[in-house]
């Protein structure tokens, strides 16, 4: 059996234990390939491509880091339902698929020790508490960088751990953040921020800077809809699966748990 036909059965039977189990959490999260153990079967990856998560066809969900129209990307989702998962995937997703020459990340987040891994030594050099004043002067920094970056194939993520925290900076570091999240992508600058649904009311402005929007569970469907237009998100797994628009339809995928 082939490496796409094996993913492709397991995450099948992933699907249909979700759609029949009231509690899928106990069910579904021991069935979970490690990222490790995804990374491995759908190696090699382009060198561009930013690995997301798994699709339930098996085939892994990519971004294009050297095309710039997705632009920022906002993960909305309840609190609690694995926004900060996603992104701690995604950077040691990075950490294994590219080189420092290829990919840098640098995150900011309301808790720290959240992002302490011994395995990624590199990423804990580059961790910012959201109160701290080295948070203002990164933004100030990667914007910099970003106006001096003129087809450089190095790309530079940052992840942020909260919205609503985040725009309670300062006046200029609120300025810098929107304008890497309007012009980032386009000087390979990615910014990836978590929001949690219920205050999404509360940052319209905000959220309509961001192009793409991956989804993960929300209960509520005002909220859900508010994120999305018109889907709900209630049928998505609390802390393991995400959604992002693909046309008028959902994409769901599947975080790999780290190992």
């Amino acid at each position: 059996m082939n490496k796409t036909n094996r993913f492709t059965l397991m995450m099948e039977a992933l699907t249909e234990l979700v759609q029949e189990e009231q509690t899928p959490l106990s069910v579904t999260e021991p069935a979970l390939p490690t990222l490790s153990t995804v990374l491995a079967d759908v190696s090699p990856l382009p060198r561009e491509a930013l690995f997301l998560g798994l699709a339930e066809d098996g085939l892994p969900v990519l971004l294009n880091l050297h095309d710039p129209i997705p632009g920022a990307i906002l993960i909305g989702a309840d609190k609690s339902s694995g926004k900060t998962a996603l992104l701690q995937t995604i950077a040691r997703a990075a950490d294994l698929i590219h080189t420092p020459d290829e990919v840098q990340y640098c995150v900011i987040t309301p808790h720290p020790d959240e992002w302490q891994n011994p395995a990624s030594e590199q990423a804990n050099k580059r961790i910012y508490h959201i109160k701290d004043h080295s948070t203002s002067e990164l933004l100030q920094s990667l914007v910099v960088w970003a106006h001096n970056n003129r087809g450089e194939d190095q790309s530079v993520l940052l992840l942020i751990d909260d919205l609503e925290a985040v725009t309670r900076l300062d006046e200029q570091s609120q300025q810098n953040l929107r304008w890497l999240l309007l012009r980032g992508s386009s000087r390979h600058v990615w910014v990836f921020i978590t929001l949690n649904a219920n205050r999404a009311k509360h940052l319209t402005d905000w959220i309509g800077l961001f192009r793409t929007r991956l989804f993960g569970y929300v209960e509520n469907t005002e909220d859900a809809h508010l994120l999305t237009g018109t889907h709900t998100l209630a049928h998505l797994t609390a802390g393991t699966q995400f959604a992002l628009r693909e046309g008028n339809k959902l994409l769901r995928f599947w975080v790999p748990s780290i190992d």
